[in-house]
Formats: C-alpha cells, sequence, structure tokens
C-alpha cells in the first residue's frame, strides 16, 4: 500500500507543478486527480486492446493496492467534513453579518442550476418518443 500512497503523492505532484508552470486557475491537486484518472483509463483501453490481441501483454487498469488504498481513503471521506464544519462554526459573526446575500446565492444558484437542468433535458429529449410509447420488450431488462 505504501506505493499506492506514492502514486498518489506523485500525481499531486505533477498536478502541482503543472498549475504552476501553467499558471492555471485550477488547483494542483485537481489537475493531478485528472492526470491520474487520465492514465488509468489509458491503460485499461490498453488492456481492451491486449485481450483482443493474443500476442500483446495484458497490462492491469489499476493496481489491487491502489484500489484498496482508493477504498481506505473514500471509507474515510466522511472525516473531511469535521474541519469544514469548525470553519463555519468559527466564521459564526461573519456568516451572521452577511446571511441576506449568503442566503439570496444560495436559492438563486438553486433556482438557476434547477433551470439549466430542465432545459438541457427538454433539450436531450424533446426527440425522444413519450415513456408511455416506448416498447418495454415484454418485460424483459436489456
Amino acid at each position: 500500500m505504501p506505493e499506492a500512497f506514492l502514486t498518489l503523492l506523485l500525481f499531486q505532484l505533477i498536478g502541482v507543478i503543472a498549475q504552476r508552470a501553467l499558471t492555471l486557475p485550477i488547483p494542483g491537486p485537481v489537475i493531478g486527480m485528472f492526470l491520474l484518472a487520465g492514465t488509468l483509463l489509458w491503460r485499461k483501453s490498453r488492456q481492451t486492446l491486449a485481450s483482443d490481441d493474443a500476442d500483446a501483454a495484458e497490462a492491469p487498469a489499476a493496481s489491487p493496492a491502489l484500489s484498496s488504498l482508493a477504498r481506505s481513503l473514500i471509507a474515510c471521506l466522511g472525516l473531511l467534513f469535521v474541519p469544514a464544519g469548525v470553519g463555519l462554526v468559527t466564521e459564526l459573526p461573519v456568516l451572521g453579518a452577511n446571511v441576506v446575500p449568503i442566503v439570496a446565492s444560495l436559492f438563486g444558484s438553486t433556482v438557476l442550476g434547477l433551470l439549466v437542468t430542465a432545459f438541457v433535458m427538454h433539450r436531450a429529449t424533446h426527440d425522444a418518443p413519450a415513456p408511455e410509447q416506448v416498447s418495454d420488450a415484454d418485460g424483459q431488462v436489456l
């Protein structure tokens, strides 16, 4: 598992270096996460091609150690809300002084998100037949 943790740290470092070198407005760890995801997808596509070609060597998409570490970190993800909660409590006077703009922005962003989602769904499905006109294939799951 240490090599898996080092892999995560290496991709985070690469992301931070790329962010600083290219002066991108995206945090370095986020860039590193996308680079790691891209690398894993690339390795998985190589594995798929290798399974189609009998002469090619198989390459696993992700090591078992990396998968295990990812599951362990996701299991502890709830702990990351503790610092955010403490930060909110320590900033209660600031939040109280700005309650109207905060509530307005939360309400406005929620309404805007709902409208954009409805517009996208309407545009994506306006040519599709109504659900009651779609065949259910005699109840069989495809």
